[in-house]
């Protein structure tokens, strides 16, 4: 079978000046990088572009700079983290075109690895303005994308220099696509997707998508509710869209069309205010009183689930079943999420969860490590599973 992107097992890198664009907008605190995750994922990309005799130029935004350089947002403090990370020393230049950057790049050797300063000082980077990509690309021979997270965007560092130079995924970019591939775009059967959070209108393209392309769909968190509002329940005070339910029916309709199971709570934690170790009682879904909100699904729902779980191949999941960051009501998120690691631990299932609040949630039910593959791109990862193409990752599909 033909790969659909080219990756680095397609080029030699040996001699090679080679832009990198990865995902450095990591958080800090007076010049120090507090949370290293996003340099971890792309450490094997640089070592081995960097162990295979290439230059490694990194090409990363920071922050929201206003058009202009700007101290606060410089990539210079990044740089030594990075060093850290990959364990070699990693050189910085105080622009990321024109004469300091080709300078820079002119006298590394085989092997080097330097950063370019902050891509996003540049109006030209968000616009994708072609002569800043004539610049760009002028400073390599070939153009790696390991950025995933900013795939859904069309500028300059990640789509336009991809049509100016032979351009290849980068390792994290790569893992990632195999396992969106493998989620929505040719998964084994039955399939199912868990979507939780709060709203509807925030989501309804992806149950759009979705309702054509899964199994089963299993709806928690608020947005259960606007369905079971559509339904006729009463559903209290709990969030609710009760705007959307005429677009719930109609999702509801679709889904019945495509063979698409939706699954509903049939239970739920209720409590009069959302506050931690309120008071709660478990209800059938018909009971809820009116001075209740729901704010997690019932055991008899989570039972439900597991069953689903049980019966399917492959789980796409985005979005908490209750109010997870306040207990009592992760309790079915992660009960459920253990189940999912579980059962591909031992491989019944192929996993994959992404969005932030997801990946929070699976990190503090300590199962993150179990799943199949966590995406920790919001934004580019909702945007796939809604089934749009990304600027990034076409400019990468093998021609």
């Amino acid at each position: 079978m033909s790969k659909p992107f080219r990756t680095l097992d397609d080029v030699n890198v040996s001699g090679k000046r080679v832009l990198l664009r990865v995902d450095l907008n990591v958080p800090t605190e007076n010049g120090r990088v507090t949370d290293t995750t996003r340099i971890e994922r792309v450490a094997s990309t640089i070592a081995e572009i960097a162990d295979k005799g290439g230059k490694v130029i990194l090409l990363a935004h920071f922050g929201r700079p206003k058009g202009g350089p700007d101290e606060a947002n410089s990539l210079r403090p990044v740089a030594a983290a990075v060093a850290e990370i990959v364990k070699r020393p990693v050189g910085f230049a105080a622009d990321s075109i024109g004469k300091v950057a080709a300078d820079a790049i002119a006298k590394m050797k085989n092997g080097d690895i330097l950063l370019l300063e902050n891509t996003r000082f540049y109006k030209g980077e968000e616009k994708n303005d072609p002569a800043h990509v004539e610049e760009l690309a002028k400073l390599g021979d070939i153009y790696v994308n390991d950025a995933f997270s900013a795939a859904h965007r069309a500028h300059a560092s990640t789509e336009g220099v991809a049509h100016k130079l032979p351009a290849y995924a980068g390792r994290a970019m790569q893992a990632e696509l195999e396992a969106l591939t493998l989620a929505l775009g040719s998964p084994e059967r039955p399939v199912a997707a868990i979507v939780g959070g709060a709203k509807v209108s925030t989501k309804l393209e992806l149950l759009g998508n979705l309702i054509k392309k899964v199994d089963v769909l299993v709806i928690g968190g608020g947005m259960a509710n606007t369905f079971l509002f559509a339904k006729g329940k009463g559903v209290g005070k709990s969030l609710c869209e009760k705007d959307m339910a005429d677009t719930a029916r109609s999702t509801m309709a679709e889904a019945e069309k495509s063979k698409c199971r939706i699954a509903l709570p049939v239970d739920a934690v209720v409590a009069k205010e959302l506050k931690a170790h309120a008071q709660t009682r478990v209800v059938d879904i018909d009971h809820v009183a009116e001075d209740e909100m729901i704010l997690d699904i019932g055991p008899k729902s989570v039972v439900g689930v597991e069953k689903i779980l049980g019966e399917i191949k492959t789980l796409v999941w985005n979005g908490p079943f209750g109010a997870f960051e306040t207990p009592p009501f992760e309790e079915a998120t992660f009960a459920i999420a253990k189940t999912v690691g579980k059962l591909t631990r031992e491989g019944k299932l192929k996993a994959i969860a992404g969005g932030g609040d997801t990946v929070a949630a699976l990190n503090e039910a300590g199962v993150a490590d179990q799943f199949t593959y966590v995406s920790a791109a919001g934004g580019a990862f909702l945007e796939w599973m809604e089934g749009k193409a990304l600027p990034g990752v076409e400019a990468l599909r093998a021609k």
